[in-house]
Parts: C-alpha cells; sequence; structure tokens
C-alpha cells in the first residue's frame, strides 16, 4: 500500500491542488492528513473541502481547533493571530463541526498519524532536537510515526539500543528494529528555504519513504492573502520558503 502524507495546508489552495495532482500520478493508493488544513492562507473552505473528499486518515493540528477555539492562540505570533480570526469568520458551519470531531491521534498497521509528536499531544509540541524526539519515541506506539507542525522535513531514528540519531536526506528505506519518526515539512508554508511545496510518499510493501517537492503558482496565493486583507508577512514568506 503506497501512502502520501500531507500537512500543514494553512488555506493555500494553489499548493494543495499542485500536490494532489502530483500524487496521483505516483501511484498513491490512500492519503492521510496531519492537521492544520486552515490558517495563514486565503481559501480554508476550499482546502477543507478537497481534504474531506480525498483522504483515508486526518487528524487535527493546533490551527485547525484554534479556529474552532478548542485551543489557546495567546502564544501565537500576531500574524498568525490575525490568520486564526480571519479564518474563524469564514468557516462554514459545516467545516466547523468537521474540525470539532477530527483526532488528535490515529494509528493503522502500526504507523502513527500525529500532528506536533506523540508525546502529549493536545500539547503541540515541536520536534527539533534529538532530546524532542526522544520524548516522541517513549510514547510511540508502533515502529513508525508521521508528523508535521514544524513546517520542517526531516527523519529521525531510533536504534534498538534507544540511540537517537537525524537520518541525512530526504529518503529512507527502513531497518529491522529501528523506530522512525518522520517529519514530512508542509504543503502550504515551507519554511525550510524551499518555498516548493512539501509531502511524503511511504510505500508499506517497499518500506521506503521518499519526501517530494513539487512548485506551484506562488504569486496567485499571494495575491489571494493580499486580497483577502491578511497580514501581507504571510504572503512574503511563501516566495521565501520561511
Amino acid at each position: 500500500m503506497k501512502w502520501a502524507v500531507l500537512s500543514d495546508v494553512h488555506g493555500n489552495w494553489e499548493a494543495l491542488q499542485a500536490v494532489m495532482t502530483h500524487l496521483r500520478s505516483q501511484g498513491v493508493e490512500r492519503i492521510a492528513f496531519l492537521g492544520d488544513a486552515v490558517g495563514y492562507g486565503a481559501n480554508p473552505n476550499e482546502c477543507l473541502k478537497l481534504l474531506r473528499e480525498g483522504t483515508e486518515r486526518m487528524v487535527a493540528g493546533n490551527h485547525d481547533w484554534g479556529a474552532i477555539d478548542r485551543t489557546d492562540i495567546t502564544y501565537f505570533n500576531p500574524a498568525a493571530q490575525a490568520a486564526i480570526l480571519w479564518t474563524a469568520e469564514h468557516l462554514t458551519e459545516e467545516n466547523r463541526i468537521f474540525l470539532r470531531d477530527l483526532p488528535l491521534l490515529h494509528q493503522y498497521h502500526g504507523m502513527t498519524f500525529v500532528h506536533a509528536s506523540p508525546y502529549q499531544p493536545p500539547a503541540w509540541h515541536y520536534i527539533f532536537t534529538l532530546e524532542e524526539a526522544a520524548a516522541g519515541f517513549a510514547e510511540l506506539a508502533g515502529d513508525i510515526a508521521f508528523v508535521g507542525h514544524s513546517h520542517y522535513p526531516l527523519i529521525l531514528a531510533q536504534r534498538p539500543d534507544g540511540q537517537v540519531q537525524l537520518v541525512p536526506g530526504s529518503r529512507m528505506t527502513r531497518e529491522n528494529g529501528v523506530r522512525y519518526i518522520i517529519n514530512v515539512g508542509s504543503v502550504g508554508q515551507p519554511r525550510d528555504r524551499n518555498p516548493d511545496a512539501a509531502y511524503g510518499i511511504y510505500d508499506e510493501d517497499s518500506q521506503e519513504y521518499q519526501l517530494q517537492r513539487i512548485p506551484y503558482d506562488i504569486p496567485l496565493a499571494q495575491k489571494k492573502i493580499l486580497k483577502a486583507g491578511l497580514p501581507s508577512t504571510l504572503a512574503n514568506r511563501l516566495a521565501q520558503g520561511v
């Protein structure tokens, strides 16, 4: 079974469309979404409609819950807060109900899908360091987890002796006895200085994972953000990948 694993669309319709078009050409059989369908971008309802129609597994992110007043947004930066308040005003009631009912973590065939970390999912912990990864591994049920949240793609491995290591590169083949936490990056707002949309493809049969990078119409996404009256920084950063 070949999975496409997406995260952090953030209302970016142009990026999501480009990713969906690409994954259909890759023999993908199922799609998992790791949260933050909304926030930052100008098309939250359109993105949610497409994700609801096309994904097999879907969990909530902090921006999803922030837009329906289920998590604290006071720690968001001012631009993020403004975007969440705008999104909350524009979400349809149907999409509010859908976001409210999403789980924070989903397990399937030994895989864990979660927005931030297997460690305390409602706390939205980031995984940037090996210590943060170790906390995630300590709570991980199974051998592989897919996460988003940081918008920064990476692959982390825990060896049988408990040692946690960064796996270099953007692809890997699973080793026996090794556990993995894989950040698939962000579809709608990459922050690794590559503006192309990011998502991952994982093949359960071959045990192979590879990050995908897909160009999309950034100027159009920027134009929509500005037209909606959202903070200009949210438009500017798309071209920079930060």
